[in-house]
């Protein structure tokens, strides 16, 4: 499995590498280093602890249908982030992502470190476009996908709106870039 060393904005460094299931008691341990209302945005319920299936399934990933990524700070070996896809049973050329950063990390490149990364992961597993769905009242960013293009809108259905964003051939583009930061901020409701 790879490991990389990423710098970001401000010049901290961090190591981003798939997760393993040793990693479960730091996911736990992270939740709690969310605050109540990112916990809210990325669970969509007042989510204050995972419970063990939860954790299993988190964290004990095949890496090819199922991969996540995590962002950990090199001098307390404490997780930073986790960006995560899961291939589409139906379309194996498709995967839902997710992104979670925790609070105090938020606004300095830890998710665009995570993501770019788990772009290329994707590209790698033969997945060709990401998922998400966005809550149908969410107009600015109904407005967003509009104004960026490269999103389509697959199916509205139940007060949320499923989008798709085709990954480019290098990098994660502007489209995909853009979609994801709103996924990261909770503006997206990721399915997984």
């Amino acid at each position: 499995m790879h490991e990389w060393q990423e710098r970001l904005r401000d010049g901290e460094r961090l190591l981003v590498r798939p997760i393993r299931p040793d990693d479960r008691d730091e996911l736990a341990a992270g939740i709690h280093r969310l605050s109540p209302e990112s916990r809210y945005r990325r669970f969509f319920t007042p989510t204050s602890e995972l419970s063990s299936s939860q954790l299993t399934y988190l964290t004990d990933v095949d890496h090819r249908d199922h991969e996540a990524l995590v962002a950990i700070e090199p001098d307390t070996g404490h997780g930073l982030g986790v960006a995560r896809f899961v291939r589409s049973v139906e379309d194996k050329e498709r995967a839902e992502v997710a992104v979670a950063v925790a609070d105090s990390w938020q606004g300095r490149g830890v998710a665009t470190a995570l993501l770019n990364r788990l772009t290329e992961r994707a590209r790698e597993e033969g997945i060709r476009r990401f998922s998400a769905e966005i809550l149908a009242d969410n107009r600015p960013m109904l407005e967003l996908i509009d104004d960026l293009g490269e999103v389509s809108v697959k199916h509205r259905d139940h007060g949320s709106v499923e989008v798709e964003v085709e990954l480019p051939d290098e990098g994660i583009g502007a489209a995909l870039r853009e979609t994801l930061r709103a996924a990261a901020r909770g503006l997206l409701r990721v399915r997984t």
